[in-house]
């Protein structure tokens, strides 16, 4: 039986300042990216991603839109691993500086690319600002990264 990772990952959209929420990570997959973090079990996705959101930011999201879903199969070990992303502008609270998880910070949509991102986030980001992509669907294994392909 293989095993199946579920995560999820939320882009926080300030519509008025034309800002999003992001995270320089500094425990796994090191780099900028936006919040979000594994569901647990019996869990709702949707309530799996306001919950990362809140424990990570310090804020309450709301409305979430699903913008897509990135499934990554490692052809050596069987493990699945799926990462269900959204994206909102409804936001309350007060940010956090940081976490264990790393610092939190707003920053202009049109910054993100030349921030040093997490690994692989350059391919996402189309899917959370353009609804370009659906699915993304990646093969890793311990000898090769994988790289992803978009339906």
């Amino acid at each position: 039986m293989s095993k199946v990772k579920l995560t999820n990952m939320c882009m926080v959209y300030d519509k008025e300042n034309n800002k999003v929420l992001v995270q320089d990570r500094i425990k796994s997959w090191k780099g900028i990216s936006f919040p979000g973090g594994h569901v647990e079990d019996g869990e709702i996705l949707i309530d799996s991603t306001i919950r990362e959101v809140k424990e990570e930011t310090g804020l309450t999201i709301s409305n979430l839109e699903p913008c897509g879903v990135i499934h990554w199969f490692n052809n050596e070990t069987g493990e699945k691993f799926f990462v269900f992303n959204y994206r909102t502008e409804v936001f309350s609270g007060e940010l956090l500086d940081k976490t264990d998880e790393g610092s939190i910070f707003w920053v202009k949509k049109e910054e993100l690319s030349r921030l040093n991102l997490a690994k692989g986030m350059i391919e996402r980001l189309p899917m959370f600002l353009d609804k370009k992509h659906s699915e993304g669907f990646g093969v890793w294994n311990e000898h090769t990264p994988g790289q992803l392909k978009w339906q």
